[in-house]
């Protein structure tokens, strides 16, 4: 069975929705979609029946594309004031041959989530740092290995349920089934991992349209976050205000004239636009960059100091991400600031290079190795709809899905 999941991120300026299949640790995009974000506020959503229209959007953007019905999908919820919990759990092998098998990694989860319960919080997910076996080895997967018994340890993620059942209540009325939940950071670790950084201990960091969430990864498990109430919207709040101009325009200028740094902005490329006032304005770049960099440097400096309260351990990575990270020029003033250290994350998915899908992209690959870990087979499309999506049967039919798909990744 083909490895096929949809995931939903819920942000503040845009919804996105992405549909991708997992094979042999690579993910091949088969569509992707985005929409603008209504009723949601750093994060939290405020009135459900506008974020609807934009889930609905997004998800018949992406059936049009694959030509199925989606009806499942997982679901990544914002960070603020999440909860990481160190739990234990311990099993017997009751199996007379004493393998281990993927039903006792899932026995050993549970066990460990129920020694710690908090009622104003509900669990996300469960991230494990090794499995102790009866002879005193420490693994990462014990799968068809021999033991008596079986110990995972591990960080329990909780996040208050305003952050997920408004979310979950929108899905429900659209008749959309979720698969599982996780949290948006946990989706942009496992977009930009590899084997390195696996090892070390480093920070996350996702500079989003109003919020900015920083996240602590000690070898791969999520072990703290903060959420610093700015980002990319400050700086279209502060093109609007100081130009009186639409917040439509300000994000143009933000995103297509713009550069992060004063040292290549340019005073001879002009662009001439209307203000409030019916008044025609020129701006240089060179004039537009200098709120756009004051507002990154601020931004910046303020991550800088929350790390050193997230950890005083030595950190090894700074790696930013989200979508004011693709403003053109950005490692100048991150390197100003951070030095060497700080790395901006790159996608290298055909059909989404673009930062601001790192949440949606990774929680696709965190899905895939979960249920790699448990020995369990998913896809949201049964086996005859696979067929289809395949091109199989379909010769009679003037435009197969495939050659959809193909338009699609070529045109982005």
């Amino acid at each position: 069975m083909r490895k096929i999941m949809a995931s939903l991120d819920v942000g503040s300026d845009t919804v996105k929705l992405v549909v991708g299949e997992v094979y042999k640790k690579k993910l091949n995009i088969l569509a992707i979609a985005e929409s603008n974000s209504q009723g949601v506020k750093k994060g939290i959503v405020e009135n459900q029946n506008q974020l609807i229209y934009g889930i609905k959007d997004v998800i018949t953007k992406c059936e049009s594309i694959i030509g199925l019905k989606i009806k499942q999908m997982i679901v990544s919820v914002p960070s603020n004031e999440a909860a990481f919990k160190i739990v234990e759990g311990t099993i017997s092998i009751d199996n007379p041959d004493q393998v281990i098998e993927g039903t006792d990694v899932i026995k050993a989860f549970k066990t460990a989530i129920k020694t710690y319960r908090d009622e104003t919080m509900e669990y996300i997910t469960l991230m494990p740092t090794g499995f102790s076996l009866s002879d005193g080895r420490i693994v990462k997967d014990p799968k068809g290995l021999t033991s008596t018994t079986l110990t995972v340890r591990g960080v329990l993620v909780s996040t208050p349920k305003i952050n997920i059942y408004p979310i979950l209540d929108c899905l429900d009325k659209l008749n959309i089934e979720v698969l599982d939940i996780t949290l948006d950071a946990i989706g942009d670790y496992f977009e930009i991992r590899n084997k390195d950084i696996d090892k070390q201990l480093g920070a996350l960091i996702n500079i989003g349209s109003d919020k900015t969430t920083l996240s602590i990864f000690n070898k791969g498990v999520i072990t703290n976050s903060k959420i610093i109430g700015i980002g990319g919207k400050n700086i279209e709040n502060d093109l609007s205000y100081l130009y009186k101009i639409s917040l439509t325009d300000s994000k143009y200028l933000k995103e297509k004239i713009s550069v992060a740094s004063m040292k290549n902005a340019q005073e001879s490329e002009i662009i001439e636009i209307e203000n409030a006032n019916k008044e025609i304005l020129q701006l240089t770049q060179k004039d537009i960059t200098q709120v756009v960099n004051s507002r990154i440097e601020e931004i910046l400096n303020l991550c800088k100091k929350e790390i050193n309260y997230l950890t005083k351990k030595q950190i090894s990575y700074i790696i930013f991400t989200g979508g004011l990270t693709e403003c053109r020029d950005f490692i100048i003033p991150l390197e100003e600031i951070f030095g060497k250290t700080a790395k901006v994350g790159v996608i290298e998915e055909i059909g989404a290079r673009d930062n601001k899908y790192s949440s949606c992209l990774g929680l696709l690959k965190f899905y895939a190795a979960t249920a790699e870990l448990k020995n369990k087979d998913y896809s949201i499309f049964t086996i005859e709809e696979q067929q289809e999506l395949s091109g199989a049967d379909l010769g009679t039919q003037e435009e197969s899905v495939v050659s959809k798909l193909f338009g699609y990744i070529f045109n982005n």
